[in-house]
This record gives structure tokens, C-alpha cells and sequence, in this order.
């Protein structure tokens, strides 16, 4: 295939989002669906444009994929500017940590019952499903920095929370097939893999957050000129939260969301009032400034990750009870996970359902599965496992690209009423 035909695909694409972009917006069909139906067609047993193998390629797989989630992670904490001792945060900390344990343990049961895995390997399929995504869950996602309300906030603090908190169960999974050290009785899982790495990663992206927004506004403030380039410092605030935790066996994922969260907490705080006599010409905040930026980096992200998904489709064998897994997971679940994680906490019927349902599997689980086989997981469980994990992916796409529209205007109706 010539390469000139990548270009004619990915101006097409370009072309087509953007000019249906707002008729896409109100019709039960979203952009991921057009990159995962594309994304099949350029696979290798159609245009062969892009020869990508979930178990061969895994580790180009995990880079990429660690890119989109990392943008997306920091986008949501500059979103959720909420600070962490409000009441309004107590919905997302159940459901990722209270609904996603159950999950874990739920998807596990079935993995092992009805896909016939080892332990190991159906711990290891729950935390990978577990998580939701915070890179394809972008129309339930909070619409913006002022956007308080409780199902959008509910599900983006989850998806970013969650993504960070599977790591450990990623690992008790790795480690009961014996590709990472539990330690005696799980003391060094407990003591490494939870406690530290989760306090750790917390600790460097706050601090770096505050130190970068100290920083900005400092220049601000005493130089009397704005620092330019925003959204380069916020890359470079990124790398380097994600690189301290990793050097310290952190989570990364965990410190890039605190940085972003930390970043706009201090600029709200201490930032002078827009248009006063402390504030240079043209110096907006600069998380309001980068995040613009980032949610664009996190649409093409979507759009790379999504369409090796599609081309990775054509290599996966339907395991057996594939569908009744599937079925399982989204109506079963996922639902009683959440409804369980979610009691006392003063929700409406509606509102449990909506998030319920909501609970979008992507990228997120595409880095965790690739993470996994990169670091040794192989053999025919690590087929059938990746085969699921691609299947639900895909699944995930489909059914809540087609329903996200009109359930999500069923709600705002529900809640007008």
C-alpha cells in the first residue's frame, strides 16, 4: 500500500469528524466507533495498512497507549478542580476503589469458572476490565472546569482514580503467576505495590503540581510578565511527574492525575484576579490555558489507539462463552458492583443506573493487558486473555457509543423533571 494513502485516510477522518462533528453530537453514534470501523479496514486481512499484533507488538502497543492515558489522566485533574476534602468526591472514591475490588473479584470468579483460567490469570483479566477509561469517556466526562455535576463528576474522577488504583491488582495477578515478587505472604505486594507506590505517586504529582503553579505565578507576580508557552510546561510538568514516580516505583498514572489537580488547586488559589494590577498582559492561568491543548492531544490519541484496535480485531479468536463474558460484565457486574459501592451514598435510582451502564472500557485496559505481556505474561492464557480483553474493547465502543446520546438526554430530561 502506498504511503500517500495514509494521508488520503487520515484527511478523510480529519475532514468527516469535523465538519459532522456537531451533527455526530446529537446522534447515537460517536467518534470511536468511525475509528474502530476503519481501524478493521486497514488491518492486515483487509487494506493492510497497519500490521499491528496485540501479543508480537505489545510492547509498541504499551507505549502508545501509556501516551493516551497519561494526557487523559492530566486532563482530568485539571478538570476536576474540586478540592479532595469536598463531599462531591465520595461518589468516584467508592466507585473506584469499593465498585472496582468487586469488580475485580467478580470478573475473576468468571474468568475462572467460565473461561477456564488459573487464578493468576482471571486476577489478572479482573484488574485489567476493571478500570474505566478516561480517554473514550470523554461524552460523560464533566463538560468543563465548572461542571459539578454528580453523574459526569461521579465518572470522571472514577476513570481517572481507577486507572491508577488496578495497578496493584494488575501486579497481585503478575505476581500469583509468578512474574513479579509478592514477597512472604504477600507482604511486600501489601507494603510496595499498595501502600507505597499509591502514597508515593499521590505525593510526587501534588508536589510537582504546586511547585511548577508556584513557580508560573512567581515569574508572574515579581517579573511582571507572563511565562509563555504554557502548554510546553505543562508537558514538561507531566514527564517529570511521571518520571520521579516511576524512579521511585510509584505510579505514575496516579502522580501525573495529582499534578493536574494540584496545578489548578494552587492556581485558584492563589492566583491574582484576571485584569488586576498583579497580573501581566495576557497571562491566563495556565492550567485554563493548557487545557484545550490537552483535550485536543487527547482526541488524536483516541483516534491512534482506537484504530489499532480495530486492526488488531481481525486477529482474535472468539473464545468460548466470549459472549456470555461480555454479557456478564456489562449487565451484570458492572451494575451490581456499582449499586453496591454506591449504597448510603444518597443517589438517586437514576443516577446509579446511569453510572451503572457508563462503565466504558479502553485504552486503559488495552496499556494494562500489553503492560502485562511486555513484562512476560505469555502462552495460551495470555491468547485468550487479550482476545477478551480486544473483544470487550470493542464490545464497550459499539454499545455505549450507540447509547451514550440518547441516555445521556433521557437524564438531563429526568433531572429537569
Amino acid at each position: 500500500m502506498p504511503f500517500f494513502a495514509w494521508f488520503l485516510v487520515l484527511g478523510a477522518l480529519f475532514t468527516v469528524m469535523a465538519l459532522a462533528g456537531s451533527t455526530v453530537k446529537r446522534l447515537p453514534f460517536s467518534p470511536a466507533m468511525l475509528y474502530l470501523g476503519t481501524g478493521a479496514l486497514l488491518g492486515p486481512r483487509t487494506a493492510g495498512m497497519v500490521e499491528l499484533h496485540p501479543i508480537s507488538d505489545a510492547v509498541t502497543i504499551e507505549r502508545l497507549s501509556e501516551i493516551a492515558v497519561i494526557v487523559s489522566l492530566f486532563t482530568a485533574g485539571l478538570k476536576l478542580r474540586v478540592p479532595l476534602r469536598e463531599r462531591l468526591w465520595r461518589v468516584p472514591l467508592r466507585l473506584a476503589i469499593i465498585a472496582m475490588i468487586l469488580t475485580i473479584a467478580a470478573i475473576a470468579l468468571v474468568g475462572s469458572t467460565l473461561l477456564g483460567l488459573s487464578l493468576g490469570a482471571a486476577v489478572l483479566l479482573g484488574a485489567v476490565l476493571a478500570p474505566t477509561d478516561p480517554v473514550l469517556a470523554s461524552d460523560v466526562q464533566v463538560e468543563s472546569e465548572q461542571d459539578t455535576e454528580t453523574v459526569r463528576f461521579g465518572l470522571t474522577g472514577e476513570a481517572s482514580l481507577n486507572d491508577s488504583a488496578a495497578f496493584p491488582f494488575v501486579m497481585l495477578g503478575l505476581g500469583l503467576l509468578g512474574l513479579h515478587d509478592l514477597g512472604v505472604a504477600g507482604w511486600r505486594w501489601l507494603g510496595v505495590d499498595v501502600v507505597w507506590a499509591v502514597v508515593a505517586g499521590l505525593g510526587i504529582g501534588a508536589a510537582c503540581g504546586v511547585t511548577i503553579a508556584h513557580l508560573v505565578l512567581y515569574t508572574r507576580r515579581r517579573r511582571r510578565e507572563a511565562v509563555g508557552l504554557d502548554e510546553f510546561l505543562a508537558l514538561g510538568l507531566v514527564a517529570i511527574a511521571y518520571g520521579l514516580a516511576l524512579c521511585v516505583h510509584a505510579y505514575g498514572f496516579l502522580a501525573v492525575f495529582a499534578a493536574g489537580h494540584a496545578l489548578r488547586r494552587y492556581e485558584l488559589r492563589r492566583a491574582p484576579v484576571p485584569g488586576g494590577e498583579d497580573t501581566p498582559a495576557g497571562a491566563a492561568p495556565t492550567a485554563g490555558a493548557v487545557l484545550a491543548f490537552n483535550e485536543q492531544l487527547e482526541h488524536l490519541a483516541e483516534l491512534a489507539l482506537v484504530l489499532c484496535v480495530g486492526a488488531m480485531l481481525p486477529a482474535v479468536s472468539w473464545p468460548a462463552h466470549g459472549a456470555a463474558f461480555v454479557a456478564l460484565l456489562m449487565f451484570v457486574i458492572r451494575p451490581v458492583a456499582v449499586w453496591l459501592g454506591l449504597r448510603g451514598a444518597g443517589l438517586s435510582g437514576v443516577q446509579v443506573a446511569v453510572m451503572s451502564w457508563f462503565g466504558i472500557r479502553g485504552i486503559g485496559s488495552l496499556y494494562y493487558i500489553s503492560f502485562a505481556i511486555a513484562l512476560g505474561f505469555a502462552g495460551d492464557e495470555a491468547i485468550v486473555v487479550t482476545d477478551v480483553v480486544l473483544i470487550v474493547i470493542a464490545a464497550s465502543i459499539v454499545l455505549h457509543g450507540i447509547s451514550v446520546t440518547p441516555l445521556m438526554r433521557l437524564y438531563r430530561r429526568a433531572r429537569g423533571a
